[in-house]
C-alpha cells in the first residue's frame, strides 16, 4: 500500500521538481502556467537558470512602530500607532515560539536556501491527502518578502500587486528571498518576520501578539501559547479570537495543527503536544489602547499630539508628521509631573463635580523654562454625552486641540499694571477712580495701527459699594478696580498695553488676533489656562518668557535621542517683574483673595470674574511655579452664566475668581509644591518704585481729613473690593471682574454682600 501511494504521488513531485523553482508555495495553477525548461531529468538548477532568478534586491522600508509617551519619570502615559508593534530581537522570543513557527511554516528553514523544493513537495501532498491547507509551501523567507512588499504599499492598487496569485509576482518574489538570503543570516531573517508578522486582533509582530493574546512578553510564551501564535499566522482574519465565539474555535483546531505537526517533525514529544492540546485556548482579550483618549493624562496627551503635528522639527508635511507619530518608533519624554498632576486633579475634583455642565480647567507652567507640568480638568475626555464628557482640550488653545477659551476677565489687568511700571510709575502713583467711567472719545484710545478705538456712549462700572476715591497701583490693583484700570490703561497707552501682554505670551485661544478696545485691560480676550500661566510664569522668572514646553525628549526606533531646551527671551526689566510682584502679593493679604488666603510661601496673583459672571479665574506663581483656572460654561458662556449655579453640590448666586478657581489653585499649589525648596520673590526696589512721582494723592484739607480719614487705606470696601464689570459688553465682549463687595469672602458663595 506504500508503494502504491508514493507511486501516486510520483507525478506531482516529478511537476513540483521542475516548476517550483518560479512559483510560490502551495500555487500549483502558477506552476502548472510556468514554461517548460526540459525533460524529467532536468534539475532544479538547470530551471531556476531557465527562469532567469537572479537575486534582486529588496527595499525594506523600517516597520511601522508604536510611539509611547512618557512622563518626566520615564513611566508610560500614553501611544500612538498605525499598526500596534513593539520590534524585539530574537532572543527577546521564547525558543519554544521560534520552534513552534518554523516547524508549521517551514521546518527545513535552517536547512534550505530560498527555494526549498523538497519542502514545497511535501506541504502540497500533505494538503491535499488531508483536504485543506495544513502545512505552508512558502519558505520563511518567502513570507518575509511578501510582508514587506505588503507594508511597503501605499495604495489599493499596490497592495492587491502585492498578493496577486501571478507567475511574475512569484517569480519577483523569490527573486527577493535569494537576495535576502544572501544579506542576512536565518537567525536574522527568523527575527524578521516575527516582527512583520500579522496573528489577528490587531497584533503585528510577535511581541504585539503575545500582549494581546496572553498578557505576556514573547520571552514567556508556552508551548501551547506559541502554537496558537504560530497557527494564527496562516490566516488571521478566519482565526481572530476577538471577532466570537467561532473564530476561537477555529484557533484552536489550528493550534492542535500545529502541536502535531511539532511532535511530527520531532520539536517536541508526543506526550508533550497530548499534554498541550487539553489545555483552553487562554485567549486573554488584552485591549492596546491607542491614542489620548485612553491616556492617564488625556489633555496633555493631546498638548502633546497636536505639538508633533504642528512642529516642522517632525517632519516637512502634515502627512509626514502624523506618519512619524503613528509609525515612526518614538519614545517621548515629555515634561508632565504625576505629583503635579494629582494635586491639580484632586483639588479640582473637590470643587468641581464631573457631572456638572461648568467646567474648571487648570495648568501649571515652570517659570524659567516654560515646562508644562499639569493640566487638568473636572470633564473626563471623551466622546460621550450621556457621561458629560468633553471632546476637545478644554486646557489648552485650538491649536493643541482647544476650543476657544474664555474672556480672561481681571487676570487681564496684571499686563496693565507691568506696562505702567515699566513705564516709570511708582507704587503710589495713581488716579481718582469714579464709581463709573467713561471715554472721552475716540481719542482716548489708540490700537497698535493708531486707530482710535472706544465707544464714548459705554460707560464702566464698579460695584454698588463705592470702589471710588483715589486709588494706587497697589490699592487698585488689590480691589481689583474696574475704572482706575480703564484711567491707568488710558495713561500708559492701549498700545503698549497689548504689546506687554504679548511679550509676556498672551494669545487669543482661537489663533486670531488680540482684540485691541478700550476694554482691553478688563479681559475681553478669550484664553486658555495655559496660555494665561505662561504669562504669569513670566513674572515669576523675572521678567523672562519661555515658550510653553511639553517635549524634553525625543528617541527614534535607532535609539538616536535629540534634546529640546526651553526657547526663552528677557522681555521684561527683571526689576519692573519684581515690584509688580510685590504688588500681585498683596492680593492674598489686602485683596481679592484675602478671604482665600495665601500658601504659605513667597506667592502672587490676581482674580478675574467676566462681565455678567460668564467665567471666573485665578491665575498666580511662585518663583518655582505658576498656575491659571478657569471655570465656565463651555456650552455658552453668555448663554450659560455662572449666576444661580450649582457647581460641586454647593450653591452659589454668583461665581467669583475667588469663589472656586482661587481656592483650586490655592489647594492645588499647596500640594504640587510639597516637598520642593521654596523659593523668595526679589525685594522691589523700593528706590526706584517706592513713593509717588507727578501722580500722587492730592492731600486733603484738616477737615476733610478728619472726616474721610486716609481714602486709600480706610474704605475697607475699596480695598477689599470683589471683582465687578457691569458695563455693556456689546459687539466687543466687554469683560471685567465683577466688584460684588465682600461676598467673595463666604466660602459657601451663597450671598453677595451688597
Amino acid at each position: 500500500m506504500q508503494a502504491q501511494g508514493k507511486d501516486r504521488f510520483a507525478p506531482i513531485l516529478n511537476v513540483i521538481k521542475l516548476t517550483t523553482a518560479g512559483v510560490a508555495a502551495g500555487v500549483l495553477a502558477a506552476a502548472v502556467a510556468l514554461p517548460a525548461v526540459g525533460g524529467a531529468g532536468v534539475s532544479a538548477k538547470s530551471a531556476v537558470g531557465a527562469l532567469d532568478l537572479k537575486p534582486e534586491e529588496l527595499e525594506e522600508p523600517p516597520l511601522s512602530e508604536r510611539t509611547k509617551l512618557v512622563d518626566a519619570n520615564g513611566k508610560q502615559i500614553a501611544q500612538f500607532y498605525f499598526e500596534n508593534r513593539q520590534s524585539v530581537s530574537l532572543d527577546k522570543v521564547a525558543p519554544i515560539m521560534q520552534k513552534a513557527l518554523i516547524a508549521i511554516e517551514d521546518f527545513r528553514f535552517y536547512k534550505h536556501g530560498p527555494i526549498d523544493i523538497e519542502g514545497t513537495a511535501r506541504a502540497l501532498i500533505k494538503n491535499l491527502t488531508t483536504g485543506g491547507v495544513t502545512q505552508g509551501g512558502s519558505s520563511i523567507t518567502q513570507q518575509y518578502v511578501k510582508q514587506v512588499l505588503v507594508n511597503a504599499a501605499e495604495t489599493d492598487e499596490e497592495r492587491a500587486a502585492a498578493t496577486a496569485t501571478t507567475v511574475s509576482r512569484k517569480l519577483n518574489e523569490l527573486r527577493y528571498a535569494m537576495a535576502i538570503e544572501q544579506k542576512y543570516t536565518k537567525n536574522e531573517i527568523l527575527e524578521r518576520y516575527l516582527n512583520i508578522a500579522y496573528f489577528g486582533a490587531g497584533a503585528h509582530g510577535i511581541q504585539a501578539a503575545a500582549r494581546r493574546f496572553f498578557d505576556k512578553p514573547a520571552s514567556e510564551l508556552s508551548l501551547a501559547e506559541s502554537a496558537t501564535l504560530a497557527g494564527a499566522v496562516q490566516n488571521p482574519a478566519r482565526t481572530d479570537p476577538n471577532v466570537g465565539p467561532k473564530s476561537r474555535a477555529l484557533l484552536l483546531e489550528r493550534r492542535n495543527v500545529v502541536l502535531d505537526r511539532m511532535a511530527e517533525v520531532g520539536a517536541i514529544t508526543r506526550p508533550e503536544a497530548d499534554e498541550a492540546k487539553k489545555k483552553k485556548l487562554g485567549w486573554k482579550d488584552v485591549e492596546m489602547p491607542g491614542g489620548c483618549e485612553e491616556s492617564s493624562y488625556p489633555y496633555f496627551c493631546l498638548y502633546v499630539q497636536n505639538e508633533i503635528l504642528l512642529n516642522k522639527d517632525f517632519g516637512k508635511t502634515a502627512e509626514e508628521r502624523l506618519k512619524l507619530l503613528q509609525r515612526g518608533g518614538l519614545t517621548i519624554k515629555t515634561t508632565i509631573d504625576p505629583k503635579m498632576q494629582k494635586a491639580a486633579e484632586k483639588a479640582i475634583k473637590k470643587y468641581v463635580s464631573p457631572k456638572d455642565k461648568p467646567v474648571a480647567a487648570q495648568a501649571m507652567v515652570v517659570p524659567g523654562t516654560g515646562e508644562i507640568k499639569a493640566m487638568a480638568a473636572s470633564r473626563k475626555f471623551g466622546n460621550s454625552k450621556k457621561k458629560n464628557e468633553m471632546s476637545y482640550n478644554l486646557v489648552a488653545d485650538a491649536a493643541h486641540g482647544g476650543g476657544r477659551g474664555f474672556q480672561q476677565g481681571s487676570t487681564a489687568k496684571v499686563y496693565t499694571l507691568t506696562a505702567a511700571l515699566a513705564e516709570g510709575m511708582k507704587f503710589a502713583d495713581g488716579f481718582p477712580a469714579p464709581n463709573g467711567y467713561r471715554a472721552t472719545g475716540y481719542s482716548s484710545f489708540k490700537d497698535c495701527k493708531g486707530n482710535g478705538v472706544g465707544d464714548p456712549s459705554h460707560t464702566v462700572n464698579n460695584s454698588s459699594e463705592g470702589g471710588g476715591g483715589f486709588k494706587t497701583l497697589e490699592s487698585g490693583t488689590w480691589g481689583s478696580v474696574n475704572t482706575f484700570f480703564m484711567k491707568l490703561q488710558q495713561s500708559v497707552g492701549l498700545c503698549d498695553t497689548v504689546k506687554t501682554a504679548k511679550k509676556m505670551g498672551l494669545k487669543r485661544a482661537d489663533g486670531g488676533k488680540l482684540g485691541e478696545f478700550e476694554t482691553f485691560t478688563l479681559g475681553i480676550n478669550e484664553v486658555d489656562p495655559v496660555t494665561v500661566a505662561n504669562t504669569y510664569a513670566t513674572l515669576g522668572a523675572r521678567g523672562k518668557y519661555c515658550a510653553p514646553l511639553a517635549i524634553t525628549e525625543v528617541k527614534d526606533r535607532d535609539g538616536k535621542v535629540t534634546r529640546f531646551k526651553p526657547k526663552c527671551e528677557q522681555v521684561l526689566d527683571e526689576k519692573v517683574a519684581d515690584a509688580v510682584s510685590a504688588i500681585l502679593s498683596g492680593v492674598f493679604t489686602k485683596g481679592t483673595m484675602s478671604g482665600v488666603g495665601g500658601i504659605g510661601r513667597d506667592a502672587a496673583g490676581k482674580t478675574g470674574t467676566t462681565d455678567n459672571y460668564t467665567a471666573a479665574w485665578f491665575a498666580g506663581y511662585t518663583p518655582n511655579l505658576s498656575s491659571a483656572v478657569s471655570i465656565g460654561d463651555p456650552r455658552g458662556a453668555f448663554s450659560h452664566n455662572l449666576i444661580g449655579v450649582t457647581i460641586g453640590g454647593r450653591y452659589y448666586s454668583y461665581v467669583y475668581g475667588a469663589s472656586i478657581s482661587g481656592p483650586i489653585w490655592k489647594e492645588s499649589m499647596i500640594s504640587a509644591l510639597k516637598g520642593v525648596e521654596p523659593a523668595k520673590f526679589h525685594s522691589a526696589d523700593r528706590s526706584r518704585f517706592g513713593g509717588c512721582s507727578d501722580k500722587c494723592a492730592p492731600k486733603p484739607k484738616k477737615k476733610e481729613r478728619d472726616d474721610r480719614g486716609d481714602r486709600d487705606f480706610d474704605d475697607l470696601r475699596d480695598l477689599f473690593d470683589r471683582d465687578n464689570d457691569r458695563g455693556d459688553r456689546g459687539d466687543r465682549g466687554r469683560g471685567g471682574d465683577n466688584n460684588r463687595g465682600w461676598g467673595d469672602w463666604n466660602e459657601t458663595g451663597l450671598v453677595p454682600s451688597d
